[in-house]
């Protein structure tokens, strides 16, 4: 098959869920959809085997990578097409943007374990001063919750939590065919930006957080019954009809919920 790249041994890891891309056409969309600049810094997790570095790298200004394995750092430290590429072997959620010594905001790219996906998502939230556009691989399924709309069936507490920061769209969707090892679960690559204003102030984030947390931990039921251990302000009762269930609560509406809490 013409359009893979020659396979380079490497085991693969189970405990940090790896699976490459392998297919060159596939690579040049996601290189079409990112649209690296000459002036950008580049922050990559996982790079894997280098395949979407090797594309990145020499069209940008700087690329840093973050690498857990070992063995993939040694590789790609010895890959001459990638001499220019910084390589940091640790652990992306122990990394603070804010202490590399690269220009900020950066610009993300991670084709990262599916099992930390939110993980990865709550990252972005804390660092959200030092990135300007993030464009991250994950699990379609997870994909369609981020972006789902209030009233859907996919609408949950991460489509909620999330859009008090972010912008969330759906670049590409990619087939497991095109990853080795095959996973069994398609992809997307989903591009976040930021809201120019938050809908809940800092400060109100991890009350928001644990109100949403507890309206959507039994989803079937009316937020009067699930929310019953909340004092509200009598206004937002008024406003708020609290025989809803949660997956018809607006992320608006839950920031108003916050704001009213007594």
């Amino acid at each position: 098959h013409k359009n893979f790249l020659k396979k380079r041994p490497h085991p693969f890891r189970k405990k940090w869920g790896q699976n490459f891309l392998n297919d060159i056409n596939l690579l040049n969309k996601i290189v079409e959809v990112v649209k690296p600049q000459a002036e950008d810094y580049f922050l990559e997790i996982g790079p894997g085997d280098g395949a979407l570095t090797e594309k990145i790298l020499p069209n940008v200004h700087s690329m840093t990578s973050i690498e857990i394995d070992p063995l993939l750092v040694k590789s790609l430290s010895n890959n001459s097409q990638l001499k220019d590429l910084s390589i940091i072997q640790d652990d992306i959620l122990n990394i603070d943007i804010e202490d590399l010594s690269m220009i900020k905001p950066v610009r993300i790219l991670g084709n990262i374990p599916y099992n930390i996906t939110s993980s990865i998502i709550f990252w972005l939230i804390e660092q959200l001063d030092f990135w300007s556009d993030a464009y991250i691989m994950m699990q379609r399924e997870v994909a369609e919750r981020l972006i789902a709309d209030v009233g859907t069936k996919q609408y949950g507490r991460i489509s909620v939590v999330t859009s008090v920061y972010l912008k969330k769209k759906i670049c590409l969707n990619i087939p497991p065919e095109v990853f080795y090892p095959k996973p069994k679960v398609r992809s997307s690559l989903v591009k976040f930006t930021k809201r120019t204003k938050s809908i809940v102030r800092d400060d109100e984030f991890v009350k928001f957080n644990n109100l949403v947390r507890t309206a959507f931990s039994m989803r079937r039921k009316m937020i009067k019954n699930t929310l019953a251990g909340y004092d509200f302000s009598s206004e937002v009762k008024n406003s708020i009809d609290f025989t809803r269930r949660p997956e018809t609560i607006s992320p608006e509406e839950f920031a108003l919920l916050t704001k009213s809490i007594l």
